[in-house]
């Protein structure tokens, strides 16, 4: 047998085993969601209560996805152009200069930083502020947590567009100069149409990593089982409310968690999928 034919049985075996793991994981969650969906039904997407009296168990998923989403897109909305500014900055306007490579060493380093020490930092240098300000109770709630969250995001986006901006070819920018063109208009009409796919990658990976959050999330959102009236309300995510509630759960409530635990497991495929879509049509 040569080398080539084993190099493709291994990288078979590899590539299987990765779909067994994802069906053996697919397959858990459906089997320990079922008592959970066979008793509250649909209405485990549409009921807002979270009962764990026993005899009146009754749990659903609606205040999680809500809080999952609200969280999510705040953090997104907060981070997009500040990350957007940073990329261009070191990307296209400081590209190679010292300045620029200091701050891509730091935003890396930001990046590797473990969620928890985010959560440690949110939890007593920015629900304080929030305390000053009047926002939530004692300073927790959905835009607290939304905040860390794009504090936290902020560096995955930047680090990725940068790399993306920065692989634009010199030739094309050089051409649109020879035409006349600005550094803005340069900007505009080739360094981000030419770079716009791997920048939506860069933000789509961005908000995966906000859905999945748990630490940080939980240290700070108030982790009340409730639908958020507002920005400023307490309430959970799905990531967090597992992480709050799973150590101690049985039964019907150990299914609902696993429930929504499948439920994120199909949310993130879905972003995946519509972000592989968005960029292929940009490519």
């Amino acid at each position: 047998m040569n080398s080539d034919r084993i190099t493709k049985i291994v990288l078979l075996s590899v590539s299987m085993l990765i779909l067994l793991i994802a069906g053996g994981m697919v397959f858990s969650l459906v089997k320990g969601a079922i008592p959970a969906f066979q008793q509250f039904g649909f209405s485990f997407f549409t009921s807002n209560v979270w009962n764990p009296t026993e005899g009146k168990e009754q749990y659903s998923a609606l205040p999680f996805i809500v809080g999952t989403l609200m969280t999510s897109v705040l953090a997104l909305l907060i981070a997009l152009p500040l990350s957007f500014a940073s990329s261009l900055f070191l990307g296209e306007y400081y590209r190679g200069t010292r300045a620029a490579k200091i701050i891509s060493t730091m935003v890396d380093l930001l990046a590797g930083i473990p969620s928890i020490v985010y959560g440690l930092w949110g939890f007593y240098v920015l629900r304080p502020i929030m305390v000053d300000l009047g926002i939530g109770v004692q300073g927790f709630g959905v835009f607290t947590a939304g905040l860390i969250l794009a504090i936290m995001i902020i560096p995955y986006a930047t680090s990725i567009s940068n790399e993306i901006i920065a692989m634009v070819p010199n030739d094309l920018k050089e051409a649109a100069y020879s035409l006349g063109a600005t550094r803005l208009e340069v900007i505009q009409t080739v360094t981000v149409p030419a770079a716009r796919s791997g920048i939506v990658a860069g933000y789509i990976l961005a908000f995966g990593r906000a859905i999945g959050e748990t630490m940080a999330v939980t240290m700070l959102i108030g982790n009340a089982n409730l639908i958020p009236k507002s920005l400023f309300s307490s309430g959970n995510t799905m990531a967090s409310v597992i992480a709050n509630q799973f150590g101690e759960a049985d039964g019907l409530k150990l299914s609902s968690l696993i429930a929504i635990g499948l439920i994120l497991f199909v949310m993130t495929g879905i972003i995946n999928w519509l972000g592989k879509y968005i960029i292929k049509k940009f490519e």
